[in-house]
């Protein structure tokens, strides 16, 4: 893949890149450093030839193995969200998929680990990390639920994937400090953020927004 490819044309020219900026700034995304990070990521490379052209709509779509890639203003939303109580030096992320978000990531945190089960997935993603020079990712091909033991504690933990509830594991996995960013729920989900307060060592639990997300699936596929 060239530099031609990075940059897009067209429809995924830094021209329609920039229109998705706006647009994500106008519905209230304001870290800098967010903003950046979505305007510096070609979000084009992460999709199939056939759909690239639609990189820079602010929908989700799909990305086969009945997953999606989110929604630009959700994987904005969430990453400011991640980065409300500070900066981030370790980053866990639950479901790696096609590694926009790993990438969006990458830009705003000292380490990301990531966890893909689904192999032809995790591929993909890894690849495309090193077509960007992103080397402070580490991809791990795991049942997500059991997080990242020996590399945590984590001052932030991202699922791009609903439970009904949190993995206590995950949780467990939180530094004081630290916070955790899911959407939470079945039919109706909800965005939930959970911080873990250092002085009184528990989980304050705050519901964000309405959202939607694939379920969490436990185990891995090859």
């Amino acid at each position: 893949m060239n530099r031609l490819n990075l940059d897009g044309i067209g429809m995924t020219s830094r021209r329609t890149r920039d229109r998705l900026i706006e647009r994500l700034m106008d519905q209230g995304i304001s870290n800098f450093n967010v903003i950046n990070a979505m305007r510096e990521t070609p979000r084009h490379i992460f999709l199939d030839e056939a759909l690239a052209h639609r990189a820079y709509e602010d929908d989700a779509l799909p990305i086969g193995y009945n997953q999606t890639l989110s929604q630009p203003y959700t994987v904005a939303r969430m990453s400011e969200l991640l980065l409300s109580r500070g900066p981030l030096s370790k980053v866990l992320e639950i479901g790696t998929g096609s590694g926009y978000q790993t990438a969006i990531l990458s830009q705003l945190a000292d380490k990301v680990y990531s966890m893909e089960r689904i192999e032809p997935l995790l591929d993909k993603a890894r690849q495309r990390m090193r077509l960007l020079k992103h080397d402070n990712v580490f991809l791990r091909h795991a049942d997500g639920a059991i997080g990242w033991e020996e590399a945590g504690p984590f001052n932030g933990i991202l699922s791009a994937a609903a439970p009904m509830e949190i993995p206590p594991r995950l949780l467990q996995q939180l530094a004081p400090g630290g916070v955790l960013i899911t959407p939470v729920g079945g039919d109706e989900q909800h965005l939930v953020m959970v911080y873990h307060n250092p002085e009184t060592g528990e989980y304050e639990r705050e519901p964000i927004e309405p959202a939607r997300f694939v379920p969490f699936v436990s185990g891995v596929m090859r």
